[in-house]
């Protein structure tokens, strides 16, 4: 049998591993891989950062839905936050799936004792299937302790309805309306994801700034395979805001990210109900 000797790590290729950011992912484990910790692992990775994780539930759970949620021990969410943050210079933070108010609770208190640069919530509440992946009585907290921490927060259609308890939206306009309420949840700024508007021709997102609205436009994509679009979503964007790009431009290549991925994902042929996005459409982590 051959063998090879690699060749030795010059200054150059370990000035430029260095200059790597790495994004700490927070969130639930997707027992089938296409939402959740896996997902944004994969988004974090295929957009060209280095992605580590805090585990905060292992969910059951495949296309057709989820069928069981184990929260992670207390005890074991605050070690595992501790362990990432004491070692590793953590650029940015992706917050998902957090499922009750004590989970909440000590994530707070995490990202406010090592306060890492971004923070990115995707308010993860309802799957695409419908089932509930945050206790209702954990809302208040989420939205007086988390969501005032953050950069940018990316709300669905309902979940940004259960944020501010109104109906939700039927029309673009409606999505607009929803700004002024969204505003005063306290996060620096909204990513309003108009995906359930399934009778619109296009995808259209509004990025609700302080003093300004910003419509992104995709062409709506015919699939039924959108697994984890929210999570992969969140993610590319929390990787392109540890790579140095400015919030508009982070969302504006996390939305092109997510529309290629959704493109891909009749590709990948993934289980008997709602398949996952096609994380790694291009082959390479050079989507920009």
């Amino acid at each position: 049998m051959a063998h090879t000797t690699a060749a030795p790590l010059t200054k150059k290729d370990a000035t430029k591993a260095s200059l790597i950011p790495i994004v700490l992912t927070i969130a639930g484990s997707d027992s089938s891989g296409g939402a959740g910790i896996q997902a944004d692992i994969k988004a974090i990775s295929a957009t060209g950062s280095y992605a580590c994780s805090v585990i905060t539930a292992i969910t059951a759970q495949n296309t057709l839905g989820v069928l069981a949620i184990f929260p992670i021990p207390l005890e074991h969410i605050e070690k595992q936050l501790d362990a990432v943050f004491t070692d590793l210079n953590v650029v940015a933070v992706k917050v998902g799936m957090l499922a009750d108010s004590d989970i909440i609770k000590i994530v707070v208190a995490k990202i406010k004792q090592y306060q890492p640069k971004f923070l990115v919530v995707d308010p993860v509440m309802i799957t695409t299937s419908g089932e509930s992946l945050l206790a209702q009585s954990a809302i208040g907290v989420l939205k007086s302790e988390l969501l005032p921490l953050a950069n940018i927060i990316t709300p669905n259609l309902p979940e940004a309805a259960a944020l501010i308890g109104s109906a939700v939206p039927s029309n673009q306009t409606e999505m607009v309306n929803m700004a002024k309420d969204l505003r005063q949840l306290g996060a620096k700024a909204i990513l309003l994801k108009g995906g359930h508007l399934v009778d619109e021709d296009n995808s259209t997102d509004l990025l609700i700034l302080p003093a300004h609205v910003h419509l992104l436009t995709a062409k709506r994509i015919n699939t039924r395979n959108t697994h984890g679009t929210g999570c992969t979503l969140s993610s590319a964007i929390a990787s392109y805001l540890a790579q140095g790009n400015g919030l508009l431009l982070a969302v504006q290549l996390g939305k092109r990210y997510i529309s290629n991925a959704i493109a891909h994902a009749d590709d990948l042929k993934i289980g008997n109900g709602n398949g996952p996005v096609n994380h790694f459409f291009n082959g390479h982590a050079d989507v920009c």
